[in-house]
């Protein structure tokens, strides 16, 4: 923990609130909402708090407060505004900033409530595709311009991954196997990016079929020990960063060749990867590329 992010520049702020840097500095001189500090160079910067509170301000300012009577809250009020939202209908709209303070605060409950606000008024599905998976590609661009650290990440992953679970197993439950087509998720070596992929499963049970969630960093060979029990297999992988060590179509082409040639056997493709597969690559009929889950859910 000792490695969490802790010093932000005014466009890491303006990344995470969507407030423009302009606006935070107009902000901070009328009503010194914000107490910016100085490196040595004389450079402003920020620390968590100050994060914290501006993306406080952004909810209260987004639903209707103006941002004269947010300044004369104390923290203690601003907190409790803050907690309010939470269980405010139509919450849904502003549920982003809310993941996003309790992604910074490594808060469980505030994540929890949101989740439970969005529950009640809402589908899983709707709830995934609408909510986490635009939160996630947020989250993506703050990682890619440094703005948050892998602690961050890694903390709320892994509790949208607790709902995906929770929801997969009522989905079992409820739902019997119709579907005569049979799914096997798995991931490449060294890959570790399954949110996706997961509730990919979680569709597929939800759609009745028989779908096999192997997990992260399968090794090429370990699909075979699936042929060995089932036939006419839709192998179904997500390549966000591997295969790094090869070409894309390098990696497809060898699962062609030990896995699904001789079979009546089928592989689904999905991932950032698939972007680096040339427009006039050869890829065996048995090989299909879709750009994300929802088209995957178009042909089922």
């Amino acid at each position: 923990m000792n490695n969490i992010k802790s010093e932000f520049t005014i466009k890491d702020l303006e990344n995470f609130s969507g407030i423009k840097a302009h606006t935070i500095r107009i902000w901070e001189k009328r009503y010194n909402l914000f107490e910016p500090n100085r490196t040595d160079s004389n450079i402003r910067y920020y620390d968590l708090f100050n994060l914290q509170k501006l993306l406080n301000v952004s909810l209260l300012y987004h639903n209707g407060l103006k941002i004269s009577k947010i300044a004369d809250l104390s923290e203690t009020k601003m907190a409790l505004k803050i907690r309010e939202l939470v269980f405010n209908e139509g919450f849904e709209k502003e549920a982003s900033t809310s993941l996003k303070l309790a992604m910074l605060n490594f808060d469980e409950d505030l994540f929890n409530k949101t989740y439970n606000n969005l529950q009640a008024n809402h589908s899983f599905r709707k709830i995934f595709t609408e909510i986490f998976m635009p939160f996630f590609n947020e989250i993506g661009i703050l990682w890619q311009v440094n703005s948050i650290l892998p602690a961050h990440e890694h903390f709320i992953s892994n509790l949208v991954k607790k709902k995906i679970y929770v929801n997969i197993e009522k989905m079992q439950q409820l739902q019997h196997i119709e579907q005569t087509k049979r799914f096997v998720l798995y991931l490449p070596m060294n890959e570790i990016h399954e949110l996706s992929l997961l509730y990919l499963h979680f569709e597929l049970v939800m759609h009745g079929y028989h779908s096999i969630f192997l997990g992260q960093s399968v090794p090429i060979e370990n699909l075979n020990d699936i042929q060995k029990i089932y036939n006419d297999v839709c192998f179904v992988t997500f390549l966000t960063v591997e295969p790094s060590n090869e070409d894309v179509t390098d990696y497809l082409n060898s699962v062609y060749e030990n896995v699904l040639k001789n079979s009546n056997d089928e592989l689904w493709v999905l991932g950032p990867k698939t972007a680096q597969i040339p427009s006039d690559a050869i890829i065996p009929d048995q090989i299909k590329v879709f750009k994300s889950p929802m088209n995957v859910l178009k042909v089922l």
